[in-house]
């Protein structure tokens, strides 16, 4: 496989709980699809998981820098999800997919962490070899 991007972001939590106090579901509409918004509407510390995605969608969209066309792609072009087992992964929407489709095929690597403080994610973006 063929590496496009790796981007890493760091999102500081309590500036995800002053966003929200501030601004409240217009910081969630701004950053989250409606999925999203409903994964982490029962968590007990929400800024946390919202935190998270932000640091998740940041690293994808820098991994997908080298992709001509992609300085355009939205926070609701990429969206976090969960496998049954918990791990993370990315679906792509909108102009995001359309790039996946034109430069692919693409495999996504998504890694999430979190502190008391601080939420951190890795993406890695690879062309898979074309099918024989």
């Amino acid at each position: 496989m063929e590496l496009i991007g790796i981007g890493i972001d760091l999102v500081d939590i309590a500036r995800v709980e002053r966003m929200l106090a501030r601004h409240g579901d217009r910081v969630l509409r701004r950053f989250l699809t409606e999925r999203e918004r409903a994964y982490v509407a029962d968590k007990a510390r929400p800024a946390m998981h919202i935190a998270a995605r932000i640091a998740a969608k940041e690293a994808a969209y820098k991994a997908l820098q080298p992709l001509p066309g992609a300085r355009a792609v939205s926070w609701q072009d990429l969206e976090v999800e969960r496998e049954t087992e918990g791990r993370p992964f990315l679906t792509l929407h909108g102009l995001a997919r359309q790039l996946a489709f034109t430069h692919g095929p693409l495999a996504m690597e998504l890694s999430l962490s979190h502190s008391d403080a601080t939420a951190g994610a890795v993406a890695v973006i690879l062309r898979r070899p074309a099918p024989d």
